[in-house]
């Protein structure tokens, strides 16, 4: 890295920051188990994953992925639909593979969460009232009994990377556990909708379109204070509170 001039930061907020050095991606965590998390994550999982360049608390070195974003929210994505069916397959693939050895959040721990965020956005005012309880009701067909999958968990587009239609690498694996596949898919496709279709027929199985609605809801419900409080807009077009909308 000596010699290198230029330095992107490419998130930061008050529990970890994303730094990019030339073809180096430096992540700094005040959350130790995050990073342990990720780094097991990455090395049991079945897709294209960042190669570890090395470790030493608080910061992790990965080498920078081939490829491009399959988009970001609040964007349109330029990726072909064959690019979208591939991530869906690398999703498929990921969700085939032995579960995890630590566990993920109980469903009485997302309906806790769920509860409590929502009545701070009553509380506050920060939403209308009668948006935060529809969505409140659409999230209850996610809140149900799942067979766990090895998930991701936070499977943003951002976090795709693709060359034309090949799955290039998937970042950002903190949140890695055993999880409800739907609800990867439902990450995945926040905001962008009219991919669904696509990433569902790469993916290979049935879904319930009941069940990743609601996961809309409960993803962008649960999302709009912690991204206020650090920095983010989620009232950008195309972004958490326009998603709540569209189920009005």
């Amino acid at each position: 890295m000596a010699g290198m001039e230029q330095l992107e930061v490419v998130v930061a907020h008050t529990e970890r920051a994303t730094l990019r050095v030339g073809d180096v991606f430096l992540k700094v965590d005040v959350d130790q188990q995050r990073i342990d998390v990720e780094v097991e994550a990455m090395a049991l999982a079945p897709v294209p994953t960042p190669e570890v360049l090395w470790r030493k608390p608080p910061v992790l070195a990965l080498a920078a992925l081939p490829g491009t974003a399959l988009g970001r929210l609040g964007e349109p994505s330029t990726a072909p639909p064959s690019a979208w069916g591939a991530a869906g397959a690398a999703v498929r693939a990921l969700h085939d593979a032995p579960l995890p050895p630590w566990p993920g959040p109980s469903l009485d721990d997302l309906v806790a969460r769920l509860d409590g965020e929502c009545a701070w956005l009553l509380a506050n005012d920060v939403l209308p009232g009668d948006l935060v309880k529809r969505n409140r009701e659409v999230a209850e067909a996610a809140l149900r009994p799942w067979t766990p999958v090895f998930a991701h968990g936070d499977l943003q587009l951002s976090h795709v990377f693709v060359d034309g239609d090949e799955v290039t690498g998937v970042l950002d694996w903190s949140e890695a556990a055993r999880g409800d596949a739907l609800y990867d898919l439902a990450v995945l496709t926040l905001g962008h909708e009219d991919r669904l279709d696509d990433v569902v027929s790469g993916y290979g199985a049935d879904v319930d379109l009941d069940v990743i609605r609601g996961w809309w809801s409960w993803r962008s419900l649960v999302a709009v204070r912690w991204l206020s409080e650090n920095g983010f807009d989620p009232s950008s077009p195309g972004c958490e509170i326009d998603v709540l909308r569209a189920r009005m």
